[in-house]
């Protein structure tokens, strides 16, 4: 069985713009060794960020990135209902998505999630913890 995860709009940033743990998890999950779940707002806030003028992320490139993740995902609709994370909220939509698309890890390098350490038994882990659970 493939493992379900949530990556964390910071993961994925990095995985778009540098090497390391977050990249590898992305490769290995285009590669279908992970099932990457994503909600809309999840993807929203990726293409917000992505954009910051502080990145020097092309459009075009923006645009194949969030088309890649949108293809090599799962789409989960998760409407907006927790109220967990009181420090930063937009956290919450994380959680949502991992409840909705029954995850099975959250993948974040976020202080606020990982303080939470799991979420209804889903694991949060930073990238380098996910990648020592599945080594290559």
């Amino acid at each position: 069985m493939v493992p379900r995860i949530v990556l964390d709009t910071n993961v994925l940033l990095s995985a778009f713009g540098w090497r390391g743990s977050p990249f590898e998890i992305l490769r290995r999950t285009l590669q279908g060794q992970f099932r990457l779940l994503i909600s809309p707002a999840l993807l929203e806030e990726l293409q917000r960020v992505l954009a910051y003028p502080k990145f020097h992320f092309s459009e075009i490139d923006i645009a194949r990135f969030l088309l890649t993740i949108s293809e090599g995902a799962e789409i989960v609709f998760a409407p907006p209902h927790l109220s967990v994370v009181a420090q930063d909220p937009a956290d919450d939509r994380v959680l949502e998505c991992a409840l909705a698309g029954a995850a099975q890890f959250i993948v974040s390098g976020d202080l606020h999630l990982k303080d939470l350490k799991s979420f209804q038994d889903i694991p949060v882990l930073s990238p380098a913890e996910f990648l020592q659970r599945f080594p290559a």
